[in-house]
């Protein structure tokens, strides 16, 4: 990812558009956290379900806690594992539309473990929604071709670089009683409960 690549993803985004970045896991797709017509724009184009909510991504772990309540084992949890190939499921405050939760006071959160893509969501100023970079069923992209290939122009601008290690990352939900795994990637459960255990 170029720096001179920011200024024209942002002008996209600004215009409620979808732009696609490589991550350290697989090509994802972003629009700003609060920008509900590209929210709806990002639902068509993946073909998704309405009902399937999309992650929260920040450029930087101390910024989860303006956008999701953290308690002491989220807190080792992120201290363990952020930035990296981990996306928790924690409780959102109030500045994050009822939409992006659909209702359930649940978002998941990502910081990903790829400097300059922090970089850029950083230079952006405000959190992405980002799912990966594929239709709603089928594999994700893993590179700036793939992206092209399944989207064509649906997608405002392309990052001109490729997904790092093809895994997705580890959906973990912390918000109960109870820590679950939805996906397992490359971060264990066995990781996530040893962390969390420790003193």
């Amino acid at each position: 990812m170029l720096r001179s690549e920011f200024d024209i993803a942002k002008k996209c985004l600004d215009n409620s558009q979808v732009v696609a970045f490589p991550t350290e896991t697989v090509m994802g797709l972003g629009v700003y956290f609060d920008d509900f017509d590209a929210y709806n724009l990002l639902n068509r184009i993946k073909c998704r379900p309405e009902e399937k909510p999309y992650t929260l991504m920040l450029g930087n772990k101390n910024d989860i806690s303006k956008y999701a309540y953290i308690d002491e084992r989220a807190q080792k949890v992120i201290d363990s594992f952020m930035p990296g190939e981990i996306t928790v499921l924690l409780k959102s405050k109030e500045n994050v539309p009822s939409y992006v939760t659909h209702g359930t006071g649940v978002i998941g959160i990502r910081v990903p473990n790829l400097p300059e893509l922090c970089d850029f969501i950083n230079y952006l100023g405000k959190p992405l929604l980002v799912p990966s970079a594929n239709k709603s069923g089928e594999k994700p992209a893993l590179t700036y071709d793939e992206v092209i290939n399944i989207f064509k122009d649906e997608v405002a601008y392309v990052f001109k670089s490729n997904s790092k290690s093809g895994v997705p990352s580890t959906l973990v939900d912390l918000t109960g009683e109870q820590v679950k795994i939805y996906r397992e990637g490359n971060i264990k459960l066995a990781d996530i409960l040893k962390a969390i255990e420790r003193k």
